[in-house]
């Protein structure tokens, strides 16, 4: 692209655009935080597809234009509980959800925390990265609508269906976020909406046959990760996902098999708070200090390149496709025809 076609903007004129634009489609002003600060945070970590044009795919939403309530506890124990999403943005509910994790972590020494009824939650690494800076460790699984075909299959059947970790150190957490399928379903919409291909291998066409265009795969299946030799390990994983999820199947409607856990627990149910924190940044030490391969400059830990990023752009601000842009500035003037598709 030419400089014309990308516009850079510092940190807090993002933010304010954000907010401007989530305003513009209904959105209350905390909504409208929670949203663009879940956006604004992928950004900043490199992840420009699930930057500030999610929040486009949030308005494009099927689900949007329904009616959405405050979240709710449906059913509870002192250390957990079912919430329902009230049909608002996942980003919305698994935020409150992270709030409940951590409540109910701090209080009990453990949580678990299903939830249902909401869509399109987002990066998992946000959320576990919150839970883990209160101290705690945290397990995230997420059971999303059909767009994965299941091994040797031609027709989607599972979510991407990621799982998340978090674990407190003694710097920024460690935070491993990984997706069960061979490409990321934010990034298969970005790229659907500015019109460029797909790496070849990742997905299949509405004929069952692979391609290597955005909107066919949309239109098709993404394939689980692993590649024609190892994809069953996706599959498996995705599965595993689709389980848990099913934990939630009372609370969703029927035919929706969206399901959401957090898993969270204090470290000193078992040692020190500080120990554990120092036995963890040991190992990383360690792991990063093995010698390295013919050619690797450096064994990165995962999440560790996003830390980088964050800080460096944070300085430098982010620049984001004016398609995007100019869509964003016109829901920021309460026009839902945003034509930003």
């Amino acid at each position: 692209m030419t400089t014309t076609d990308r516009v850079r903007m510092t940190a807090a004129e993002a933010r304010a655009l954000g907010e401007a634009a989530m305003r513009g489609a209904g959105y209350d002003q905390d909504e409208a935080h929670i949203l663009t600060d879940h956006v604004l945070d992928a950004a900043l970590c490199g992840y420009e597809y699930s930057g500030l044009p999610k929040l486009l795919n949030v308005v494009d939403y099927p689900h949007f234009k329904k009616p959405r309530h405050p979240v709710t506890v449906v059913r509870e124990t002192g250390p957990t509980a079912m919430l329902d999403g009230g049909n608002n943005s996942g980003m919305i509910a698994a935020y409150r959800a992270s709030e409940a994790t951590i409540q109910r972590a701090q209080a009990h020494g453990l949580a678990l925390i299903c939830l249902a009824n909401c869509w399109m939650t987002g990066r998992s690494a946000y959320y576990c990265e919150m839970i883990a800076r209160a101290g705690l460790v945290v397990i995230h699984t997420v059971a999303s609508p059909q767009a994965v075909a299941p091994f040797g299959g031609t027709k989607a059947a599972l979510g991407t269906n990621p799982i998340a970790f978090g674990f407190p150190t003694d710097a920024d957490p460690l935070v491993i976020d990984m997706g069960t399928s061979a490409f990321m379903g934010t990034d298969l919409q970005f790229r659907s909406r500015i019109g460029t291909p797909i790496p070849a291998g990742v997905a299949l066409g509405p004929d069952g046959q692979p391609t290597t265009d955005a909107k066919a795969a949309r239109q098709g299946a993404l394939l689980p990760f692993g590649g024609p030799e190892g994809g069953y390990k996706g599959f498996g994983l995705a599965l595993a996902m689709d389980a848990l999820g099913a934990l939630a199947a009372g609370t969703r409607a029927a035919g929706d098999i969206g399901g959401y856990m957090f898993i969270a627990f204090k470290p000193d149910l078992f040692m020190s708070p500080q120990d554990y924190r120092h036995e963890v940044s040991k190992r990383i030490e360690t792991i990063k200090a093995t010698p390295r391969q013919s050619g690797v400059e450096e064994i990165r830990i995962p999440g560790e390149r996003a830390y980088q990023t964050r800080a460096r752009l944070l300085r430098e601000g982010i620049e984001i496709d004016r398609k995007i842009h100019d869509a964003l500035g016109r829901l920021a003037a309460g026009n839902l025809d945003h034509g930003g598709r």
